[in-house]
């Protein structure tokens, strides 16, 4: 007859915050779980419960990469390029729209 299956107590308070911290200060979770005997998943599951308690959204939590700060930048340039054209086409939008009893004739040959 087999045992019935008891859970692992919890770790450690102590424990989770070292893992959070060492995750925070760039150590993969895979390699921490081999190293002192626990699931990544946990590991992973303690720092985003943390970032969650401190008020961090998951986006607030990393920094942006250089990758990703070079594409911010030039979706913000893009960005004031395209409404400088719009607000150039609503300028003429109403001109047009003030002026358009006056019909176009083209110069005579």
């Amino acid at each position: 007859m087999s045992k019935p299956h008891t859970p692992k107590p919890p770790y450690p308070a102590q424990f989770r915050e070292q893992m959070i911290e060492l995750v925070r200060a760039g150590c993969k979770p895979g390699e921490l779980a081999k190293e002192f005997g626990c699931h990544a998943t946990s590991i992973m599951s303690w720092v985003r419960q943390a970032d969650e308690a401190s008020g961090l959204a998951p986006a607030q939590a990393g920094a942006l990469s250089a990758s990703e700060r070079r594409e911010l930048m030039e979706l913000r340039r893009k960005l004031r390029q395209v409404q400088l054209e719009r607000d150039i086409l609503a300028k003429a939008t109403a001109w047009f729209a003030n002026n358009g009893d006056k019909t176009f004739t083209p110069p005579a040959r």
